[in-house]
């Protein structure tokens, strides 16, 4: 499935930034109270690269993680500042250079260090994340799209000796879509698959149909044979007037072509009754123009979205996406 995405929203992008600034400035003055080179992961290493964090984890966030690869290694240094965890695989991971005092983990082994800290669906969620923030940092994607990256994931987490948390990693990856724009597109469109809901195509380049700029238009799912689609609007889609008003040509020349496009807002991810009223309605307009599957008014687990077998189809996988 190819997809193309839309550039992150101002507001996101600067959050993401500045947080990213704030936390290089923390980290060198540890690491130059210390006096060496620190590695860091876990949450740390998610916003020294620019990736949101999960909502759920259950680390300090208030404190720097720092990984070595044994206890013999490990840094003694302040507690209330400094968090050291042991990651046999550091070894064999990569280490991104942020300046002379600070490196931070590769993000596929972050990705694998938090499978134990954080639930499945945060996982799957903060999966789609990293795919997307490598795909933003051209020295990081070398020109790869995000299927490409999706498949760097499997094959980095089928050589990785047991850990815990890898059979969640492996159930992460059967869930995961590349081309998500944000945390919350992940998040509906996992909430919707739970329900029946037919995968849908992530961030969808809608055909012959562009902006007045020429722009293409894009919506963050679809399911183009029965043209319908969600958009998931946040804060900034009613706050700012210039994207509010993009979105309303985008909507109308949509509607102008026979599509149904739904709104989603974090209203309609508040719970699981708002949830599944959202999924009823897009449900109910995929099947009346001719989709035919098995909606569930209560939600699967993802675990049983995303059942594991005795044996793992790395290749499978591989092919999924």
């Amino acid at each position: 499935m190819n997809a193309i995405t839309s550039e992150p929203s101002p507001s996101m992008h600067s959050n993401l930034a500045e947080r990213r600034q704030a936390m290089i400035e923390r980290c060198t003055h540890e690491a130059q109270q210390v006096g060496r080179t620190l590695l860091f992961g876990m949450t740390t290493s998610l916003v020294l690269q620019s990736v949101p964090l999960p909502e759920d984890c259950d680390l300090d966030a208030s404190k720097l993680h720092i990984v070595s690869s044994m206890k013999t290694r490990r840094v003694r240094a302040h507690a209330s500042t400094l968090c050291s965890h042991i990651w046999k695989l550091a070894p064999q991971a990569n280490k991104v250079r942020i300046n002379q005092h600070v490196l931070a983990m590769d993000l596929f082994h972050v990705w694998a260090q938090l499978a134990s800290h954080i639930s499945l669906r945060s996982l799957v969620i903060l999966g789609d994340a990293i795919i997307t923030a490598i795909r933003r940092q051209p020295v990081l994607a070398q020109n790869r799209d995000g299927s490409s990256i999706y498949r760097d994931f499997v094959v980095s987490l089928e050589h990785m000796p047991k850990f815990s948390g890898r059979l969640s990693c492996v159930r992460a990856l059967m869930l995961m879509s590349p081309g998500a724009d944000s945390p919350k597109e992940s998040e509906k469109r996992l909430s919707l698959q739970s329900h029946g809901i037919p995968e849908a195509s992530v961030n969808y380049v809608v055909p012959n149909i562009m902006f007045a700029s020429r722009a293409p238009i894009t919506v963050d799912l679809a399911w183009p044979h029965y043209k319908v689609a969600v958009e998931y609007d946040g804060d900034q889609h009613r706050t700012d007037k210039m994207q509010w008003r993009r979105d309303q040509e985008k909507r109308g020349k949509l509607q102008g072509r026979g599509w149904l496009v739904f709104v989603a807002t974090a209203a309609s991810l508040a719970d699981d009754y708002t949830k599944a009223e959202f999924a009823f309605r897009v449900g109910r307009a995929l099947a009346l123009r001719g989709a035919r599957f098995t909606f569930h008014l209560k939600a699967l687990s993802l675990e049983q979205l995303a059942p594991l077998s005795r044996t793992i189809d790395w290749r499978g996988l591989e092919a999924r996406k």
